[in-house]
């Protein structure tokens, strides 16, 4: 059954503190990104404007999903999921390439990220599929074969451009899913083995850079001029901005471009160093609020579907922040993690706004919903 008829109850319900949680952190992220920009070259389009005009085009995106019943956009998952695998085989193809990476479709302002699409769209494809087969028991092995194929096909093309950080977030978002929808012990404690004997085995397909961050990772010191130097920066800024920080537009690690991929990976870095502890901890408090709001929509949904979505999205947002703080403070490795809604990048705030809109969606029509 198809859900499109507008039911105009859904504004009524329209959930404001998800919205104004996420528009808060996006806000701060502008500030931020504007002051790792301030010292850029004349001619060069600001950073931070780039970034507001993708949030407004993201703000956009996210009404559209909120206003077509979450129903209905998983029952076409797996159209959706055909199209987006297309997208990743033409960046294999015809994608434009940065920094010994292809993973852009098209260029300039509209270039297009399809990996990072892909994350939302592998949640709603699991939602569709873990919905057409319900179990009051915990899933067998056998059972968990198909799901696992489905992420497999986008990991391993996403791995070829290659972007291994992105890759894994599908895994992650796999087994927390997984986990959520129940496991059979046996199973787990086979897969669990069975990843303990590959890992060795899978250093042998990393490339030369990704073995090399793992190897600095746990010592960044061997090599503080070149693969290290991007973690030892950022815990210098971070340390330097002590508790209270050093003040808007006065972070020298950032000012003097000490600090490298200062609007990207290391964002938090900036942050860290030009509003201290206190700083961050209140960042960090508004993205617990947003996992907290979105795993309370989860519980609250009106059925398995919405409730699935729901926790999906939930656990994206949750493991990028944790995943990208780690990985600045030294405790993660280096594995090109954005920090959601404050990170610089369209693809990215494109593909989280489409998920906020879809906790949004679940969390407005659990009030109009049948049981």
């Amino acid at each position: 059954m198809i859900f499109l008829k507008f039911d105009r109850r859904i504004f009524n319900y329209f959930d404001w503190m998800l919205l104004g949680l996420v528009l808060c952190v996006c806000v701060m992220g502008i500030f931020n990104i504007y002051s790792t920009g301030f010292s850029a070259a004349e001619g060069q389009t600001p950073f931070y404007l780039k970034q507001l005009q993708w949030i407004v085009v993201g703000f956009v995106f996210m009404i559209f999903i909120f206003f077509v019943d979450y129903r209905t956009i998983v029952e076409y998952a797996y159209i959706i999921y055909g199209f987006t695998i297309l997208l990743l085989v033409l960046v294999l193809i015809v994608g434009s390439s940065s920094h010994g990476a292809q993973r852009w479709l098209g260029g300039g302002f509209f270039a297009i990220q399809p990996s990072e699409l892909m994350k939302v769209v592998i949640i709603i494809t699991l939602a569709r599929y873990f919905d057409d087969h319900k179990s009051n028991e915990p899933y067998k092995l056998k059972e968990l074969l198909i799901p696992l194929l489905i992420v497999a096909v986008p990991f391993l093309l996403i791995l070829k451009q290659p972007d291994l950080g992105t890759a894994l977030m599908l895994i992650v978002i796999f087994v927390s899913i997984v986990f959520f929808m129940g496991v059979d012990k046996k199973s787990l404690i086979f897969v669990l083995a069975g990843g303990l004997i590959l890992i060795p085995s899978g250093w042998l397909f990393l490339k030369d850079y990704q073995r090399e961050r793992l190897i600095t990772f746990l010592n960044p010191e061997r090599d503080p001029l070149g693969s290290g130097y991007h973690i030892i920066q950022s815990k210098i800024a971070i340390g330097s901005g002590e508790i209270f920080g050093k003040g808007f537009l006065s972070g020298s690690q950032t000012q003097l471009k000490f600090l490298p991929e200062q609007q990207t990976d290391f964002v938090f870095s900036v942050f860290a160093e030009e509003w201290g502890f206190i700083g961050s901890m209140i960042l960090i408090l508004i993205f617990a609020m947003i996992i907290f709001w979105g795993l309370k929509i989860a519980l609250q949904a009106r059925d398995l579907l919405g409730t699935i979505v729901a926790f999906g999205v939930t656990a994206l947002i949750t493991w990028e922040v944790f995943i990208n703080i780690g990985m600045v403070l030294g405790i993660l490795p280096v594995v090109g993690i954005p920090l959601p809604f404050f990170s610089y990048g369209g693809s990215a705030m494109l593909s989280l706004m489409a998920a906020v809109g879809l906790l949004i969606n679940v969390s407005a029509r659990r009030f109009i919903l049948q049981r």
